[in-house]
């Protein structure tokens, strides 16, 4: 027969797994003999059962619990239900990893008239008593019948108005059972049945509610949000009740060991007396800090403090605690490794290993690698943060912070950017032709679009924040207005956004620069001392070059070299190209850009100072480079010698209607070939001028040619590469080694890599392209139904944030068996989004990459997981 429930004493910190890490938790200190109310922890396991069983709790499993709560009884001296001396416990959830705010709680559960009454007269304290039991039907009400809160806050709030007090302490005995009376009758008016009596049946109804509060909307959105499994299921503790509220000899608290904002090593935390856990934190009154319980009771104190250095040296981690006095006496009701910000988690590392509590590698695998973009990217100030309320939530697709007035193209971003004024780009979606309009704004806000929009990829690549995908926005481009929570935004309008959360906010939220503590340079160089796997950026200009180099990258994984094409007036030369009518006609365009891509080529290699850098050839379709407007349509048409007629008949002619399957990519390279040969001039040109400048550098330009499905496609364009880059090489007399190689993200490609590795130097995996066209839905599309897939539990969360490793990974893991088995000196990355994903660099290491590459701001999340990944190897 299964073990559903266990005993707090038959546990330990190891079985994490199975108690959640509240049960092992009180587990452990139970076991270090520290004062814990004892109960019992039902098992992650029951839940999962729980929701099989089509969310009952079997007999089995009640079965268990019933049994414990005589085990239970037996410790504590008390019984369940009795008349003469009652135990009373909470229920309380426990994951296996801490989501603090995001489950249910139910206190003081066994109360009824009858006992309360028998509590009243035996304790002398008729005031605890009946505090206990509104509390207790407040709580049940919410918690596990789903009446709301606010029904009982407004019931409290006439009772104080009545009776001319303004804390809920000031209410007398008498207030407090008329208002236990007045709960139960609006209990009885939502739900249409008595408030329950029986404490068995409070106690299975509480334990429902717990198992269903996994599966509750804030608790997805923090699973997801923190890549924690749906099927982990949450254990719940049963504990016997410690009473805070028993008068100004009793209390309650929360504290830390560390300061969990700043990392600095004092204990902080508050307490208030004459109060239960919710209290501290509902900010109904006031607490005091935790310093202050020195002078009110000097030996629960001390006690206190002795306990915390024993945590902390158990754990060899900040932890943040629960804690409740009753009439003088000390219990501890919860530890946990705390939650803190970025810079407190690197200067906590970095003090353990200095007080020689944890090694290098511990250090290393303590840090939440996502949380290092809030060190990097601007913030709003948090002061101006609690006083403010969103007006909508979309996708949080670039980290950050930026507040601006509005604008609605990328030509007024530009002109108003050049005016010294701060904007915010809010568009239905981006195009590459907006580039440098996104470059001049605050933050991009857009209407339509995923995770890995063309908004969201560029944006990244920038460290500009991006919230995407704003479907409440009804936009009004041609009037350059939109409305959203019923308010119409103008051009000029303040707007904040925070591209972390996601949170769009009306008006002014002032910003603050992101500072970087001196630690991060000492984790960053741990992480690289013990990881395995390289990493390189995304970038396609200096720039990002550059930020990436300072933020450690190895290398360009990849440069898109169709951005570049709308910097100045590149544009113009390029749009020249695509409407000619003839291959010399096309070729007279292509010198006039060859020159300029030389010459960002040459700052790329700068800027690497020798480190690889993976050029992709021209992918969009050529539809997203034509002009939209008539004033540019008629410029075209003046350089071309052509009517404005014959320029539409072109745009029409290269319309699609599935583009991103289209003429893109390789294609574009075997329809036009002289596309391919100006590039590769550019590429190699670039590399013997910079390699003349620097001669001890080994500069191998990596000509990456991308969309490819079939091997005769990467041997025909080859040819092409290797002609003009031998032909460049001979003619300049010098000696420079390249590389031709591949992305993989068609199918087709991981299925058939043995025959495209023949040809290849190298194996680069799109996984944008490649999650999309395994999956068969747009990645652009995808938030349209996404959500409903999560509420459905058909997906836990985004496959183009998070590597499907099922799908996509197991086309990655074939392609590299036959890539490398066909042609071992095939070096293989990513340079998807994929890259900076913590979970996906993970899974990268664990398939044998050799890099991953993501775009610049990234950089230092996946040098840190990928170093985690390295030591969790170790163990």
């Amino acid at each position: 027969m299964t073990k559903w429930v266990y005993l707090f004493r038959e546990g330990n910190a190891d079985m994490r797994n199975l108690l959640g890490g509240k049960g092992a938790n009180l587990a452990e200190m139970t076991n270090l003999g520290l004062p814990v109310p004892q109960g019992f922890t039902i098992t992650t396991e029951a839940c999962t059962q729980y929701y099989e069983d089509g969310q009952k709790i079997n007999d089995e499993i009640q079965g268990q619990i019933m049994e414990y709560i005589e085990k239970m009884e037996e410790i504590t001296g008390k019984k369940f239900g009795d008349k003469e001396n009652p135990l009373l416990v909470s229920v309380r959830s426990g994951a296996r990893a801490s989501m603090p705010g995001m489950m249910d709680t139910i206190l003081n559960l066994g109360l009824n008239e009858e006992v309360v009454e028998v509590l009243a007269e035996k304790s002398g304290n008729p005031r605890w008593a009946w505090d206990c039991y509104r509390r207790f039907i407040q709580m049940f009400s919410d918690v596990v019948m789903e009446v709301g809160k606010k029904y009982f806050e407004e019931l409290i709030d006439k009772m104080k108005v009545s009776k001319g007090v303004t804390q809920d302490v000031e209410l007398t005995a008498e207030d407090l059972k008329e208002l236990a009376n007045q709960f139960k009758a609006e209990y009885k008016e939502k739900i249409g049945a008595d408030f329950p009596t029986d404490p068995k049946v409070q106690l299975m109804e509480a334990i429902k509610a717990v198992f269903r509060s996994w599966d509750n909307p804030r608790a997805n959105v923090y699973r997801r949000d923190n890549d924690i499994p749906y099927s982990w299921g949450t254990a719940v503790n049963v504990q016997m009740m410690a009473f805070g509220n028993m008068g100004e000899t009793s209390g309650t608290g929360v504290a830390f060991t560390r300061d969990p904002a700043t990392g600095e090593k004092h204990l902080m935390g508050e307490f208030l007396m004459n109060a239960q856990g919710e209290d501290v934190v509902a900010g109904v009154r006031t607490p005091q800090r935790i310093d202050q319980l020195k002078e009110v009771m000097p030996e629960v104190y001390d006690q206190f403090t002795k306990i915390c250095a024993t945590l902390e040296d158990h754990y060899r981690d900040m932890q943040d605690m629960e804690f409740t006095i009753e009439d003088r006496k000390l219990y501890m009701l919860q530890t946990r490794n705390g939650k803190r910000t970025a810079q407190a988690a690197l200067k906590i590392a970095c003090d353990l290993v200095d007080e020689g509590m944890i090694t290098e590698q511990k250090a290393v695998a303590m840090i939440d690698p996502r949380n290092l973009d809030t060190l990097l990217h601007p913030q709003f100030d948090k002061t101006a943060l609690v006083k403010a309320v969103p007006v909508a939530k979309a996708l949080g697709a670039s980290p950050g912070a930026a507040c601006g007035q509005i604008v609605f193209t990328a030509d007024d971003a530009k002109e108003w950017h050049a005016m010294g004024k701060k904007v915010v780009l809010v568009r239905l979606e981006t195009s590459p032709e907006d580039i440098e309009g996104m470059k001049a704004s605050q933050g991009i806000l857009t209407v339509r679009g995923g995770m890995t929009s063309h908004a969201a990829v560029v944006a990244r690549g920038m460290g500009t924040c991006c919230v995407s995908g704003c479907g409440d926005i009804h936009m009004d481009e041609a009037n350059k207005k939109f409305t959203l929570a019923g308010k119409e935004y103008h051009e000029g309008d303040w707007i904040s956004i925070d591209g972390s959360t996601g949170n769009i906010y009306d008006g002014v939220i002032k910003t603050v620069d992101a500072t970087i503590a001196g630690e991060f340079g000492r984790i960053m160089g741990w992480a690289d001392k013990y990881r395995r796997l390289k990493v390189r950026t995304n970038a396609d200009t200096p720039a990002d070059a550059k930020k990436a180099r300072e933020l450690g990258a190895e290398g360009i994984g990849l440069c898109r070299t169709e951005h570049m094409f709308f910097e100045g007036d590149r544009i113009d030369a390029f749009r020249e190209m695509i409407c000619s009518d003839t291959v010399e006609e096309r070729e007279a365009a292509l010198e006039k850009i060859l020159p300029v891509q030389q010459s960002d080529f040459e700052k790329l290699y700068e800027a690497l100072e020798g480190n690889p850098v993976t050029i992709r050839f021209l992918d969009p379709p050529l539809h997203e480079f034509v002009p939209q407007t008539d004033e540019d349509i008629q410029k075209l048409a003046d350089s071309q010698g052509k009517t404005v007629e014959q320029i539409k008949g072109i745009i029409d002619s290269l319309h699609e209607f599935n583009p991103m399957m289209g003429h893109r990519g390789v294609r574009l390279a075997v329809t036009y070939p002289e596309i391919a040969k100006m590039q590769t001039r550019a590429v190699i040109r670039a590399a013997i001028n910079v390699k003349k400048k620097h001669p001890d550098w080994s500069i191998c330009p990596e000509i990456m040619i991308p969309l490819i499905g079939d091997d005769k496609e990467l041997r025909f364009v080859k040819k092409t590469v290797v002609d003009t880059a031998n032909e460049e090489i001979a003619a300049a007399g010098a000696d420079l080694k390249y590389q031709v190689g591949t992305m993989i993200e068609i199918p087709r490609a991981a299925l058939t890599a043995d025959e495209i590795a023949k040809d290849a130097d190298f194996f680069c995996f799109g996984t944008n392209d490649l999650t999309q066209m395994t999956f068969g839905f747009s990645r652009d599309d995808a938030g349209k139904f996404l959500e409903a897939y999560y509420e459905r539990k058909i997906f836990e969360n985004d496959p183009f944030a998070k590597l499907d490793q099922n799908g996509v990974g197991k086309l990655m893991e074939m392609a590299i068996q036959l890539g490398k088995g066909e042609n071992p000196n095939l070096h293989i990355g990513i340079c998807g989004e994929h890259g900076g994903d913590p979970s996906s660099v993970e899974f990268c290491h664990k398939i044998g990459l050799d890099y991953v590459s993501c775009s610049p701001f990234r950089v230092p999340i996946a040098r840190l997981a990928a170093a985690q990944a390295a030591i969790a190897e170790m163990k």
